[in-house]
Order: C-alpha cells, then sequence, then structure tokens
C-alpha cells in the first residue's frame, strides 16, 4: 500500500537511537564548553573602571555574576591584577554598590612576569640613554621599545639554546679545553651585554586610585590597551596569544605562560610507547593465534590478557616504579654510572621508564585488537597461499599479517587513546611539574631517554590542584585540556588514515 509507514522496530530502537544522540550531545557540549573556556584565555577582554557609591574607584575585567548569598541582590567578581599594589587580584563587587561603570580607552593592561598582570594609566616612559616620552607619545615608545626588548630576548635564547648549554655540555666532557673555556667566556661577556641593553627603560603607572609605580620595562612581555582595540587588532592579538601558549614554556607556577615542553613530552612519550607495545603486542598475538596449541592453558592466558586490561593504571606505576625505575633502572646505574652515584641516572624516573610502564598497561589491548583481526582472516587465504607453495612463515609474513594491520592499528589507536590521558602512573615513572628542557636536543645521543619530561594531563591536574590561585589557573586548564582532546584528535587521525590505506590497498573489509 502506497504512503504506508515502515514498520517500527517497537521501543528499543527509539531507545538505543534516543541513548545515541544523548552522548553525542554531551560530548558536543562538553568540547564546546571547553573550547569557548579555552580559547577565550586569549581575547583581550575589555576593561571597565568602576566607580563605587562610597567614592573607591576600581579597575578590572569582568569575570561572572552570582547572586548574593542571602539573596539580597547580586554581586560581580573582577580581575583587578595589580598584586604588587593591593596584595590581590580579585575582587567581588555588590551591584548595589556600583555607582557607574565606563570603559576608557586610556587604560593599559601590562603583562608582567612578576606579580602578574598590571591595569591601570600610562603616564610616561624612560629610557635608559635619558629620552622621555609622556601624554600621547608614552604608548608609541612603549610599543616600540617591547618590541625591541623581544628581539633581544630572542638572541638571547638563541645564544643559550645553541651555543651556550652545547659549550657546557662539552666542558663537562673535556674540562682541560682551553679554547673551549675562552670561548665560554666570551659567551658570557656577549650574554652580559644582552642583559645590560634590556635595563633602565621604565614605564611611569599609575592605577585608577592615583598610586604611583615605576615599572622595569625588561619585566613586562606584553602591553595592550583593549578599549581601545578594533576587532581586527583583537583578533591579530588572540592569534599572538595562542602562538605564544603553544610554544613557550609555563611561568608563575604554571598559571601562565605556555605549554610547549608539555605538548612535546606528550606527543615524544606516546609515540615512544607506540613504538614499544606494538611489536610486542603483534608477537604476542601471532603467538596465541597462530603458533600456540588452543588448548586450556592458552584459554587461560587470553583470559589473563583480558583481565590486565581492567587493572586500574596507578598498579601499573607501582610496577614501574619498582621494577623499571629502582630494580632495571638501579641495575644501570651501579653497572655504568657509578661515578655520578648515588645521584641517579637511569635509576630515577624518566622519558624511558614512562614509555615502558605505558606500553605495559596498554598491551592487552594492542594485544586483543591484533588477535580478532587474525582471527577474521578466511581460513582458505592461508590454505592458498599453503597450496601455492608457501611456506608457514611466507604465509604469515606475505599474506596473513597485511591483512592484519588494519586490526593492529585499531589496537594502536585504542592504546594512543588511552596512553595519552593517563595521569596516575605517569607520576611514579618520570613526569615533572616544571622541565622546561625538552629531552631532544643537539647534543649527543640526541634524545635523551632519562629526562624528566612534562606531559599536558599532570600540567591539567597540576595547575588546576596545586595552584595558589585558583580563579587564574582555571582559563588556563581549560586551554590545556582542549589542546590535549586536540593532540589526541591528531594523533588518533593519524593512525586511522593509515588504517584506511592498508584496508584499501589489501582490499579487508571494516567489520560490521
Amino acid at each position: 500500500m502506497k504512503g504506508r509507514l515502515p514498520r517500527s522496530e517497537g521501543p528499543w530502537a527509539w531507545l538505543c537511537a534516543a541513548s545515541v544522540a544523548l552522548s553525542l550531545l554531551l560530548l558536543g557540549g562538553l568540547l564546546t564548553l571547553i573550547a569557548v573556556r579555552g580559547l577565550a584565555l586569549f581575547w583581550p577582554a575589555p576593561v571597565e573602571l568602576v566607580a563605587l557609591h562610597d567614592g573607591e574607584r576600581l579597575a578590572g575585567r569582568e569575570i561572572r555574576e552570582l547572586p548574593l548569598p542571602l539573596g539580597e541582590g547580586r554581586e560581580r567578581l573582577y580581575f583587578t591584577a595589580n598584586r604588587d599594589l593591593d596584595g590581590h587580584v580579585w575582587r567581588w563587587v555588590a551591584l548595589h554598590e556600583i555607582a557607574r561603570t565606563e570603559r576608557p580607552e586610556a587604560l593599559v593592561v601590562l603583562e608582567r612576569q612578576r606579580y602578574g598582570d598590571f591595569i591601570g594609566r600610562l603616564l610616561a616612559i624612560e629610557l635608559a640613554g635619558g629620552e622621555r616620552y609622556g601624554q600621547e607619545a608614552a604608548w608609541p615608545a612603549l610599543e616600540r621599545r617591547l618590541a625591541a626588548l623581544q628581539a633581544l630576548r630572542d638572541e638571547r635564547e638563541r645564544l643559550r639554546r645553541e651555543a651556550l648549554r652545547p659549550l657546557v655540555a662539552h666542558l663537562e666532557r673535556n674540562p682541560s679545553d682551553r679554547q673551549a673555556q675562552q670561548a665560554l667566556a666570551e659567551l658570557d661577556a656577549r650574554l652580559q651585554r644582552l642583559q645590560e641593553a634590556m635595563r633602565g627603560d621604565v614605564a611611569v603607572l599609575e592605577s585608577v586610585d592615583g598610586r604611583r609605580l615605576h615599572q622595569p620595562l625588561d619585566e613586562v612581555l606584553a602591553a595592550t590597551r583593549p578599549n581601545a582595540m578594533s576587532g581586527a587588532a583583537k583578533l591579530a592579538a588572540w592569534t599572538r596569544g595562542v602562538w605564544r601558549f603553544l610554544s613557550e614554556g609555563p611561568r608563575a607556577a604554571n598559571t601562565a605562560g605556555g605549554v610547549w615542553p608539555a605538548i612535546f613530552g606528550t606527543v615524544l612519550m606516546v609515540m615512544l610507547m607506540s613504538l614499544l607495545v606494538t611489536p610486542f603486542g603483534v608477537l604476542a598475538a601471532i603467538y596465541l593465534n597462530e603458533v600456540a596449541h588452543q588448548g586450556r592453558l592458552t584459554h587461560l592466558v587470553r583470559i589473563a590478557v583480558r583481565n590486565l586490561a581492567g587493572v586500574p593504571s596507578i598498579v601499573y606505576g607501582v610496577f614501574g616504579l619498582g621494577v623499571f625505575v629502582y630494580g632495571i633502572g638501579g641495575t644501570l646505574d651501579e653497572w655504568f654510572f657509578s661515578d655520578t652515584l648515588p645521584s641517579p641516572t637511569f635509576g630515577t624516573g624518566g622519558l624511558l621508564w614512562a614509555s615502558l610502564t605505558l606500553a605495559l598497561l596498554t598491551l592487552p589491548v594492542v594485544v586483543v585488537a591484533t588477535e580478532e583481526g587474525l582471527a577474521r582472516i578466511p581460513s582458505h587465504q592461508r590454505e592458498g597461499a599453503l597450496a601455492l607453495g608457501a611456506t608457514r612463515l611466507e604465509t604469515l609474513t606475505r599474506v596473513v599479517l597485511p591483512m592484519t594491520v588494519p586490526a593492529m592499528l585499531t589496537g594502536v589507536i585504542l592504546a594512543v587513546a588511552r596512553a595519552a590521558g593517563e595521569v596516575a602512573p605517569l607520576m611514579l615513572v618520570g613526569v615533572a611539574k616544571l622541565a622546561p628542557q625538552v629531552p631532544v636536543d643537539g647534543d649527543f645521543p640526541f634524545l635523551h631517554l632519562e629526562r624528566k619530561f612534562m606531559h599536558l594531563g599532570y600540567h591539567i591536574y597540576d595547575t588546576a590542584f596545586h595552584g595558589d590561585d585558583v580563579q587564574a589557573a582555571m582559563p588556563v586548564v581549560y586551554a590545556t585540556a582542549l589542546l590535549l582532546v586536540l593532540v589526541i584528535l591528531v594523533l588518533n587521525l593519524t593512525a586511522i588514515l593509515l588504517r584506511h590505506h592498508f584496508r584499501v590497498r589489501h582490499g579487508v573489509q571494516p567489520r560490521r
């Protein structure tokens, strides 16, 4: 009968569809919350000048508004900065206490290395050479001088990275090298001249309540006038903020600065973990499915492997600490690094032991995924290869394993997704709160497996729960969480694309 509705599958089909839709909605809402809160960290928010009925004046960014505890109106939270002047940077103000608010274009926000941000007015710029710029000329002079100071900082960091560190490492190996000692002295003198060139410039500032402050410009990282910025200027400032977050190291107890060492450490650890877990997981799956006698013992081993996937991750961390760090690492120190003891080289947490611990944690996932892939290959593929005269080894390496690569990569994808977000075991086997020097450099052997490293997941945990200022830490937590999700997404997409390539190449149909 035309126009008839399709037969219903019953209430269970609708319930399953609703569950999927609700899960996607919750996931989308979570990602949207993280993205909005995280990306807002870099947007130059407007600064309000608030006048209270009692005559007090304050300036700050509006954070949020909540009802008063007794329900008698509402109150507003402002980020007022100026820790060196006020001793605090947050201020709750009841709305009935506010006489008026305005957004003057002259208000300046300075990002400083010490004491956090400053919010107030710029009165003058006094340079080391004696020049003084006041009134309207002060702001252009501040922008020019900050650009020059940033160039000097970049030159200083380049010299430290490309010249000082290799030279110091060379002298540690050859302490009697006179030529290297002379080069180090010349380099120290050059760095000292750069440091002197950065000193002496001062910004004369004034808070909105009239207090003066002479701020050395070598401690100022950036300056903005949010209320005077156009949309394009704010977008450019937001782009610079995102780039600095991705390319710089953390500062101010991880509540400011960037997360580049944590990004590098997370990706490097996951790559090392994948290189370690994939061959062992694949070989174990091949033995269980292709070589071992399919009896009761093999069945028990499979059950044990599947149960290992449910062991809490902190148990793996304790195992890695006892076996890898204290056991193997301590033995390596006694054999090869006895002259450095009692300061351990491998007998302490590091990149190698963290990668091995997470490889052990994710090994059951790779074994199970690979074994299921081997079991799905039709038996006639093996029989056909054997009938054509191939040996069992040739059948395994040229027929079975290429068709199993998509399943292997599925296991690697699941392993990467779990390992990249693990924090508990890393706290015991190598992660650090602050490790600005990444484990890869130009010194032999280039990849330093014994060094501690930073991790995005631990950075989130440490910033959220161990910081002195929770309000300042929360935007950084959201931004780092968004970055961790994106890093996992990129790693997984890379593996998914490889899996699709091998499926198409070997004609393997995905399981439905």
